[in-house]
């Protein structure tokens, strides 16, 4: 355990440049993924076997997730979210290995996965609206906010290090502190809850980056329009199928009138809200206080 968390062992000297622990379990990490990635594809069938299929749920899994963040096709950004998450969830579940110590436990391993994403989100942002496109971004709503745009840009990407370093930091040296006072076999349990922590924070820095990479290219904001549209149309057509029609039939109550409104109060008023909750209830739009009604008056009425 070394004197401070900020400060990570040195390996070996390569010249003027310092090998580090952590870059040395990073690529220990980079070789396990790409030996797995290449056991679960060299040998591509119709009929999946278990690693092929474990694959292959991993990666509909990380799509599907990706599609309801960028409200957009997430093909083009799948290889790189995909390749953080896995790297994320692989360091961080590193300590299980005895003598391992986490790489993103180390201030420069997230500091540098920050850093990817950061010049990741404005290279697709550039990419998807053009230069002056993105760079006008930064003025909206108004001019005026232009310095704090440009202060956001940097406070993100130092809390999207700050938060995986602070998280996995702390993991590491409560296990520490339990294993000197406790003994070897206390901590085991925490241990178990070190591969849920690592995978909950693998999954918030992948969708944080994602979140980021949307809002450079623009397709959140455009995601978040399509859905109001879609909501505010959808309430439309339900209130249009439900009111009734002003033709002759409706005056005169026939067949094509629709739902007359109650000509008497009393019986008959609970009689016709109850028939259209009914009505809402078979076209999957009630509301809770229709459906309070439908439990206690829905015998009474036939």
């Amino acid at each position: 355990m070394t004197e401070s968390p900020l400060v990570a062992p040195v390996v070996w000297q390569l010249g003027p440049v310092p090998i580090t622990l952590p870059v040395v379990t990073t690529w220990g990490v980079m070789a396990a993924l790409t030996l797995v990635c290449w056991l679960a594809t060299r040998r591509r069938a119709l009929e999946p076997g278990r690693l092929q299929a474990a694959a292959e749920v991993v990666v509909e899994t990380l799509q599907d997730q990706l599609r309801d963040v960028l409200h957009g096709d997430p093909r083009p950004v799948l290889p790189l979210v995909g390749t953080l998450f896995l790297y994320v969830f692989t360091a961080n579940t590193a300590a299980i290995l005895p003598g391992v110590h986490p790489p993103t436990a180390s201030l420069e391993t997230p500091v540098a996965l920050a850093l990817v994403v950061f010049f990741s989100v404005h290279a697709y942002g550039v990419h998807a609206r053009g230069v002056l496109g993105y760079l006008r971004g930064f003025l909206q709503p108004t001019p005026l906010l232009l310095p704090l745009n440009l202060l956001g840009e940097v406070t993100r990407t130092l809390s999207l290090a700050v938060r995986l370093f602070g998280n996995m930091m702390s993991h590491e040296l409560v296990l520490g502190i339990v294993a000197m006072l406790a003994g070897l076999l206390v901590p085991v349990p925490l241990m178990a809850l070190g591969l849920l922590i690592g995978l909950v924070q693998a999954y918030i820095f992948s969708v944080l980056a994602a979140v980021y990479i949307g809002a450079g290219i623009g397709t959140i904001e455009r995601g978040r329009w399509t859905r109001r549209t879609a909501i505010r149309r959808r309430h439309r057509g339900v209130v249009r199928r439900h009111r009734p029609r002003a033709g002759r039939g409706a005056r005169a109550g026939g067949r094509d009138g629709g739902h007359r409104p109650p000509a008497r109060g009393g019986r008959h008023a609970v009689a016709h809200t109850v028939r259209r909750a009914r009505d809402d209830r078979d076209h999957g739009h009630l509301l809770p206080g229709r459906a309070l009604l439908l439990l206690y008056a829905n015998p009474l009425v036939k």
